[in-house]
């Protein structure tokens, strides 16, 4: 429990003997720190506590909070003071933010761990594209949602698992192969023109002359089934060269093939055990109405082929089975309605007891030189997430694609994407890492400024204290991210930390010949600052560059 929490916990445990209130109420209050500079005479930490129980104990936030100010104490606090209409603001004095510094030091990234041991086995899947196509733009904004939701679930001490969900079952895969047959064809002279529903993107012309020029022209003798076969694979391989490219590997391949060997039927079985199939027409339906669902389901059709629900009821099934106890699907927006089916299945299959989140991200829109790309998956013309990577790189593509609210729609600005300068924010976080190592590796030249400790943070003055509160916050970030799933605070965070540093920078020498004390005690800070943007950049699967 580092100091913050420290006081919190004081804090909270005052209100509930003061004023005699449950800490559940206690517990809806906020208790933040103040990382606004020009909101400093607001206090380093600020509560609305008053605000909260003013109607429970039926008396005006003003009075409360400066009966509150009046009398809270704490080893770490100056002052406790208020303002209408009923915050508290706490002032630290020096001694909390040595204290600080000195856990930070000590503790290194452990400081922003949330959990000691992993409390839930949490299952995370997403891209989950059809292997029938290269990836585009879009697919590229659920894969940085679910890598680095992933890699801060597992940070913080949680075990999280991330899947990709091959759908390579159904008659997408007939349309693959038979587009791919008549690509062969063209290219083998032969006049015949694809239907209006095939793949007609070029890619699959690419794929045909590779594989002409693999087996000749005899390949033509194949069936379709070995033309989707085919470009399975090695859609497959480009989607996984593609990704990894980007940053992201899976630690699960799950093929939907697997699940018509015998898992559709266990399914639903089990829904059947629970009473929740019934006959109609032929075909076998699913009481998903039971469940809120605005019409029941079919699973199995009146020819005996499964649906798409069906194998969505065992692939959650299957989940479940291997152990996990938390599932998270990251979706495009048009999937909207399968919020609803998936909980039906969930309730159905007596799994509600586990939590189920579903991450829905809206449109991504491309622009460059001040206009939209128009994108059209039937003509072809889709921009990729590869084209994208090859353009601007991977780490502005991974944080553009992830710096806006997953429900929000994003507008992907290329021209801001290419720039190296401050105007770019990748640019500009990764110049304050890169200045913090310089500033270090410059003290390095000179004795006094060796072995640099604890010992320094005696010195630590009101200068640094808003860096200090920064740097402290992402602990509060990472927490966030854990219970909500937003991971684009995480970009945010960077952003803050690095402006906050650039404007330290400017106002302050952080080496001073004329104050060795004050110099290694900012040196200290440096260190922090430099090891949390390291810790930062990490989670956001972006590079920490040597030099720029």
């Amino acid at each position: 429990m580092n100091i913050i929490e420290q006081i919190q916990e004081s804090f909270n445990q005052f209100i509930e003997r003061f004023l005699t209130v449950s800490p559940d109420l206690i517990s809806k209050a906020t208790f933040s720190i103040n990382t606004d500079e020009s909101k400093a005479q607001f206090g380093d930490i600020s509560s609305n506590i008053a605000m909260i129980l003013a109607k429970e104990l039926k008396r005006s936030p003003l009075e409360l909070a400066e009966m509150i100010a009046g009398r809270f104490t704490h080893e770490y606090v100056k002052q406790t003071a208020f303002h209408a209409p009923g915050f508290l603001n706490i002032y630290l004095n020096d001694k909390a933010f040595q204290q600080l510094t000195i856990e930070l030091h000590q503790q290194g990234s452990s400081f922003f761990k949330i959990y000691e041991k992993p409390t839930q086995s949490i299952n995370i899947e997403f891209v989950s594209a059809n292997p029938t196509g290269p990836l585009h733009v879009g697919h590229g904004r659920g894969a940085i949602i679910g890598d680095v939701l992933a890699k801060v679930l597992n940070f913080a001490g949680q075990k999280a698992t991330k899947e990709f969900y091959i759908n390579n079952a159904g008659a997408q895969m007939h349309k693959l192969g038979n587009s791919l047959f008549i690509r062969c064809q063209q290219i083998c002279g032969i006049d015949m023109a694809l239907p209006e529903d095939a793949y007609h993107g070029e890619y699959l012309i690419d794929l045909a002359s590779q594989l002409i020029s693999e087996e000749g022209q005899s390949v033509l003798d194949h069936n379709i089934a070995f033309f989707a076969q085919y470009g399975e694979q090695h859609m497959l391989a480009q989607l996984k060269e593609t990704l990894a490219a980007y940053g992201v590997t899976f630690d699960v391949w799950f093929p939907e093939t697997k699940l018509h060997q015998g898992e559709i039927e266990k399914a639903l079985n089990i829904l059947h055990k629970n009473g929740y199939l019934y006959e109609l027409d032929g075909a076998t339906w699913f009481r998903a109405t039971e469940f809120g669902d605005d019409k029941d389901r079919v699973l199995v059709k009146a020819d005996g082929q499964f649906t798409y629900a069906a194998a969505d009821v065992a692939y959650m099934q299957d989940k479940f089975d291997r152990g996990f106890n938390h599932l998270v699907m990251i979706l495009g927006h048009d999937h909207h309605s399968y919020l609803t089916r998936l909980h039906c299945i969930q309730k159905a299959l007596k799994l509600d007891q586990f939590p189920l989140d579903i991450i829905l991200y809206q449109l991504v829109k491309m622009k460059q030189s001040g206009d939209l790309v128009r994108m059209s998956k039937r003509a072809g013309n889709i921009v990729t997430l590869q084209d994208v990577i090859q353009t601007v790189g991977t780490d502005v593509a991974r944080f553009f694609f992830l710096h806006r609210k997953a429900d929000a729609q994003l507008e992907f600005d290329v021209d801001l994407a290419m720039k190296r300068t401050d105007e770019n924010p990748v640019y500009y976080i990764q110049y304050a890492y890169v200045r913090t190592k310089s500033i270090l590796a410059k003290a390095q030249e000179q004795k006094e400024y060796h072995n640099i400790s604890i010992a320094d943070a005696q010195d630590i003055g009101q200068s640094e204290s808003m860096l200090i509160k920064k740097i402290v916050t992402l602990k509060s970030i990472i927490e966030t991210i854990c219970q909500t799933n937003q991971t684009h605070l995480l970009t945010y965070y960077a952003l803050e930390l690095a402006h906050i540093f650039h404007s330290y920078y400017g106002k302050n020498r952080v080496i001073d010949e004329s104050d060795i004390k004050k110099s290694r005690a900012r040196l200290l800070i440096i260190q922090l600052l430099k090891e949390t943007f390291g810790t930062t950049l990490e989670l956001l699967g972006i590079s920490r560059p040597e030099k720029m």
